[in-house]
């Protein structure tokens, strides 16, 4: 049997949010034995919009020994239900893709194919009113889930957070130092190859200093300084489905009140996100700069804030897309350096704990072996993809005809993975969870069911159940959800009470 020592020396290019959670995961998993070295300079800005979240970080935080309330205070965070979507069938819809389950499956079938038949015969209400978070969210109400009420839907409670992502990176980085990780301050002017192979050797600083190392993790952002700048690894392009290439980001201040969801609304050209903070909201136009000048996204990003601003919008230019492998050789890209996806549904953060799970599951030894390479990134590629469907749902899905830019994204044809996706919902509201995807039926139906795609009939099992006991279920689910909801204290006053920075 062939044997390849352990190697010893990871290096993590880049902090952000990325890097230190690359380094808070890893020095928790390696239990020591592993040098960690995250280089970082202080020169170099990180993007740090990625405020919202899904509820996987809560599992992130809880490995980590990272403590809710101190992180939330730590990160001036508030509670986060669900996503608001405004304007984005028609202008003047609106609807939420909130989180955990809808209504309570019974007998065969998701609460959703029976309720679809109920609404078909006039009887049911919104598909909001038997989500608990929904109706949470609508009264700008929180409470962690109940796990000794199995019956209830309290414990069907699923959130995530708004926070400061520069915050969160700083609070990451004085947890990994006070377990012996070490932060190198340096610009990076050259990365060194083995002349035998192109492994990365070390990178070498602005000072002279060569930081070498076994296992590099790129999170250098959009540069991709040693996945694309070293190793040339290749981009795929996704800008023919998703059009959006800035954005303009700025904070305002905060309005009452303090919502438990994030909102993105529906513009000519775009959308722009909502994010309430306990200090701030804040704020950003996503846009497809070949149908809006940036002059004109900036007057709509301005226009429609709820406070004051508290500084110029800055601006973001991106590619939509991921690198052709996010492991190449010695070098693990994380974050942007691996790829992006515009943040409609706060997936950027959950990318990159999955990619770290992920490379903690695969962990080299000094053969890198290429199986465990070639598996990596068939799931990294895997998670990108289902995510990109999702998003590219929002926009194909659209009804709006007040612009080219919308008529042409209804209009487009869609990775074959979403047309088959919705070839078999459209016929009669069947949805299937391929391989673990990130997003569940329960997401699928609230965005599909929320943009008015509905299918041709109805599951011929939902009509089993008689017009008398469907209704009689429907607002059973209902009345208990509002009655549950109708106990919950305020989100402001619960973040007062146990996390208030």
């Amino acid at each position: 049997m062939k044997m390849h020592a352990p190697i010893k020396e990871i290096v993590i290019v880049g902090g952000g949010t990325a890097g230190w959670m690359n380094a808070t995961a890893l020095s928790m998993a390696l239990r020591g034995q592993y040098r960690i070295r995250v280089v970082e300079s202080d020169e170099i800005g990180i993007v740090g919009v990625g405020e919202a979240t899904i509820p996987m970080i809560a599992r992130f935080n809880q490995l980590a020994g990272i403590d809710e309330a101190a992180f939330m205070k730590a990160t001036q965070g508030t509670y986060k239900l669900g996503i608001e979507f405004v304007n984005w069938g028609r202008v003047g819809d609106r609807y939420m893709h909130a989180f955990g389950a809808i209504g309570q499956d019974m007998w065969t079938l998701r609460f959703d194919q029976y309720w679809r038949r109920m609404r078909e015969l006039g009887k049911a209400r919104e598909l909001g009113a038997y989500t608990i978070t929904r109706e949470m969210a609508r009264r700008n109400k929180f409470m962690p889930a109940r796990h000794d009420a199995p019956n209830s839907p309290l414990s069907s409670i699923a959130h995530a957070y708004h926070f400061d992502a520069s915050l969160y990176a700083r609070h990451l980085r004085s947890l990994c130092e006070q377990r012996g990780v070490q932060r190198i301050e340096g610009k990076i002017t050259q990365v060194a190859q083995r002349a035998t192979d192109g492994f990365v050797e070390a990178v070498v600083l602005e000072s002279g200093e060569r930081v070498e190392g076994d296992l590099f993790i790129d999170c250098s952002g959009f540069r991709g300084l040693l996945i694309e700048g070293a190793l040339q690894t290749g981009y795929e392009d996704w800008n023919h489905w998703l059009p959006c290439d800035r954005a303009l980001a700025v904070p305002c201040a905060s309005v009452a009140p303090l919502t438990p969801y994030t909102r993105a609304t529906a513009h000519r050209a775009g959308w722009q996100w909502r994010i309430p903070l306990q200090h701030r909201t804040g704020n950003g136009h996503v846009y497809c700069s070949a149908a809006v000048s940036d002059e004109e996204a900036s007057t709509v990003l301005m226009k429609n804030l709820d406070g004051m601003a508290l500084d110029d919008p800055r601006m973001i230019r991106f590619r939509t897309g991921m690198r052709k492998k996010s492991w190449n050789k010695n070098v693990v890209a994380m974050g942007l350096a691996s790829g992006f996806l515009e943040p409609l549904e706060s997936t950027s953060i959950h990318l990159i704990q999955a990619a770290i799970a992920r490379l903690i599951r695969f962990f080299p030894d000094s053969g890198f072996d290429q199986a465990q390479i070639d598996e990596f990134n068939r799931q990294n590629r895997f998670d990108y993809e289902s995510v990109r469907d999702f998003v590219i749902l929002h926009y194909k899905l659209n009804q709006r005809d007040d612009s080219d830019f919308w008529r042409q994204c209804a209009a487009m044809p869609v990775p074959d993975t979403l047309q088959a996706k919705l070839d078999l919902f459209m016929a009669r509201g069947d949805i299937v969870r391929r391989d673990n995807e990130l997003f569940t039926e329960a997401g699928w139906a609230q965005v599909l069911y929320g943009q008015n795609a509905w299918p041709e009939r109805c599951h011929p099992l939902a009509e089993l159940i008689t017009e008398a006991q469907g209704m009689e279920y429907m607002e059973n689910v209902a009345d208990v959800v509002a009655r549950c909801v109708e106990q919950m204290p305020d989100h402001a006053a619960f973040i007062q009470r146990y996390c208030a920075a």
